[in-house]
């Protein structure tokens, strides 16, 4: 916030001396192109934003060597950020769940009674074609959050995460991962509306990335898109004359839906990359 503006005080003597940099001064330069230290660790695919500001409160990271730990410290792009041990160990514990969604639950929090599909994480729904079993006195996650929504008329590949890194490859606003989707339609589709599906439609008075839009069979459609509005498929579908009988979400990025049967869950594996 910017002080009021007053009359200047007088002093009475030299002004006293600055004070000399704290071992954190390092971190936050002065000069132009700096940018929060949390972002830049975000850029960086270190972690999330959020999990940024928790080490830097721990004192788990460095900048050029040195230990920063004030919330709001700017670095510069050529410095060099690196993290403590036990910050590399706590992300690696972190898991990410596949669920094939079921119609009736919403991909966050509850509402208007609907249940999240995180009730869905509890042994009873654990996929047995999983090549991670559970252990006897496992507990169900927690902090999972959907990377990305999926409607709750929909069903299908979703995602929730513990890891930060994860949930910003998805969601965020730059993010390049295609998501494939199964649309079972009733309508006429012109060439022209199917043109305009694959590049020139505009969704809240903003032009949608360029699509992939093909048919599957004689009232399937396939979507292959780069990001994901809310209802941006059901939208399309409207405005091409179409109306969604059935979405179904298969595919993010590398990972597959699979033979994963509705309602179940299971693990990302170790050697799985969106």
């Amino acid at each position: 916030m910017t002080p009021p503006i007053g009359r200047p005080r007088r002093t009475r003597g030299p002004a006293a001396p600055p004070a000399a940099p704290s071992p954190t001064s390092a971190a936050k330069p002065e000069t132009n192109g700096s940018m929060r230290l949390s972002k830049r660790m975000a850029e960086l695919g270190l972690c999330s934003r959020r999990e940024a500001d928790e080490w830097i409160e721990r004192g788990w990271v460095f900048v050029d060597g040195v230990r920063t730990d004030v919330l709001g410290s700017k670095v510069l792009p050529q410095q060099k950020i690196t993290v403590t041990r036990a910050a590399a160990q706590e992300q690696e514990q972190r898991v990410t769940i596949l669920i094939n969604k079921p119609i009736g639950l919403v991909s966050g929090q509850a509402e208007d009674g609907y249940k999240p599909a995180a009730t869905l994480v509890v042994p009873d729904f654990h996929w047995a074609g999983d090549a991670r079993t559970l252990a006897a006195d496992w507990r169900p996650p927690r902090g999972l959050a959907p990377a990305g929504r999926l409607d709750i008329d929909s069903t299908g590949l979703l995602v929730l995460t513990q890891d930060g890194r994860i949930a910003r490859q998805l969601i965020n606003d730059d993010s390049e991962i295609e998501k494939e989707y199964l649309v079972r339609v009733a309508g006429t589709l012109t060439e022209e509306n199917l043109r305009l599906l694959n590049n020139g439609m505009a969704l809240d008075g903003e032009p949608l990335r360029p699509a992939r839009v093909e048919w599957q069979n004689k009232d399937q459609l396939r979507f292959v898109l780069r990001e994901g509005k809310k209802r941006q498929v059901r939208r399309m579908c409207e405005l091409a004359g179409l109306y969604v009988a059935a979405l179904r979400r298969v595919r993010i990025g590398r990972v597959m839906l699979g033979e994963l049967p509705v309602g179940q869950w299971r693990y990302l594996a170790a050697d799985e990359k969106f």
